[in-house]
């Protein structure tokens, strides 16, 4: 019944849906060429894939942003729980359960196009789509903000203001370090593209597919077209930095399985979060 860490959530999200569409309507990034914005919405995957995703992160005591931050604190269990989850996603983007999805999931789609809040607002309403979007997104953001800082109890409480600012604002400077300053030309092939991504185009914070690039770039090294990606290298600085708390408060201890069943319970849901 305590809304202090949904009130922190939706904080980041305001922060998110403001920083974002500003660095857009500026022209500092093309956020129409994220993954997130296709015009094709594969409904089927999404639902499956959140349900698989939930069903094994509980089952895993937790999704790869807390078992990253526990595997800093020692936890040996998080490693296992990664591993495995980083092999399952790497099977659902280019192996056995990728075939799954393409063919079972990903062709059950509805066609969205260009549809979107600003455009609807712009087509009620009368209004140039540049301004509608921005009275859409001012009105969501005050919207949020007022229900968030309603509570008083939030008011009060500083680490979940920062926690919200803080992911809001990590989410908008991922999407201007791939999509603004790692975005340019290939001195080798002249080509205007996106350096810093795996998916070769602009992203931001994400976590289950990058652990799968990471352990591919592990097993793959002398592989000179494979680098070290945004996507990567946050993974390692939440590792290092959950480590470095954990050191610096004197929390850390390692930590193992309790029993068999508790092993097998983390690794089928350590599979079921990377499929989902």
């Amino acid at each position: 019944g305590h809304w202090g860490r949904m009130r922190m959530w939706l904080l980041a999200m305001a922060v998110a849906i403001a920083g974002t569409t500003a660095l857009s309507t500026s022209g500092l990034v093309d956020i129409a060429k994220a993954v997130s914005q296709r015009p094709v919405l594969p409904w089927l995957s999404l639902v499956v894939g959140g349900a698989v995703f939930g069903v094994g992160m509980t089952m895993a005591g937790g999704c790869a942003n807390k078992n990253l931050l526990r595997l800093g604190g020692g936890s040996i269990r998080s490693l296992v729980v990664l591993v495995f989850m980083a092999i399952s996603a790497y099977m659902t983007l280019k192996g056995l359960f990728g075939q799954w999805r393409a063919s079972m999931l990903d062709p059950i789609t509805v066609d969205v196009g260009a549809t979107g809040l600003g455009q609807a607002v712009a087509r009620l309403s009368g209004l140039a789509q540049p301004t509608a979007l921005l009275l859409t997104v001012l009105a969501l953001s005050l919207g949020l903000l007022a229900f968030i800082f309603k509570d008083k109890r939030f008011r009060s409480n500083r680490s979940h203001q920062f926690g919200g600012l803080a992911l809001g604002l990590v989410i908008v400077a991922g999407w201007y370090l791939t999509g603004h300053l790692g975005y340019g030309e290939n001195p080798e092939t002249l080509e205007t593209v996106y350096f810093a991504t795996n998916t070769r185009t602009l992203e931001s914070l994400s976590l289950v597919a990058p652990a799968a690039f990471s352990l591919e770039l592990l097993m793959l090294w002398t592989d000179k077209s494979l680098h070290a990606s945004f996507g990567i290298a946050t993974l390692l600085g939440m590792f290092l930095g959950s480590l470095a708390y954990a050191l610096g408060t004197r929390q850390f201890r390692w930590e193992g399985f309790a029993s068999i069943e508790d092993t097998a319970s983390h690794l089928i849901g350590a599979a079921l979060m990377g499929f989902g």
